[in-house]
């Protein structure tokens, strides 16, 4: 009966390991930011699921430049939104940017760097791995 309970823990456990989501470099998905709380479902993490229809996936330190140019795209993320329960974000901050944002901030010269150990997997189908360590 303990062998029969070791090897169901065993395979629960490897069952939970290959499910966790899994960063670009193909290890863990690590935590991006808690302070602001970050992330589609904001537990800090750059989760994605199917409500998620922005992709939030790309763990980056903001810049002054990046938030300007997102707010001409019409995402202002410098204005707090306390309705939303929204601080406000400045530069030095970590935050989960949708895929597209970024993709579109590095074709402009002004993407943010990522912490690669917090971007989610799913950010390689929007992009290289090399162009997301540049």
């Amino acid at each position: 009966m303990k062998f029969l309970i070791l090897i169901l823990t065993l395979d629960i456990a490897l069952a939970q390991e290959m499910s966790a989501p899994k960063n670009v470099l193909g290890f863990p998905l690590q935590k991006c930011c808690d302070s602001p709380k970050t992330g589609f479902y904001r537990n800090g993490f750059c989760h994605t699921g199917p409500q998620d229809h922005g992709t939030h996936v790309a763990c980056a330190t903001l810049t002054k430049e990046f938030l300007e140019f997102t707010k001409t795209k019409g995402n202002d993320l410098m204005t707090p939104r306390p309705e939303w329960n929204f601080p406000g974000l400045k530069p030095g901050d970590k935050w989960c940017l949708c895929a597209l944002r970024w993709i579109e901030a590095k074709k402009a010269g002004f993407a943010p760097k990522l912490d690669l150990e917090a971007t989610h997997e799913k950010m390689l189908e929007y992009s290289s791995i090399k162009e997301l360590r540049e």
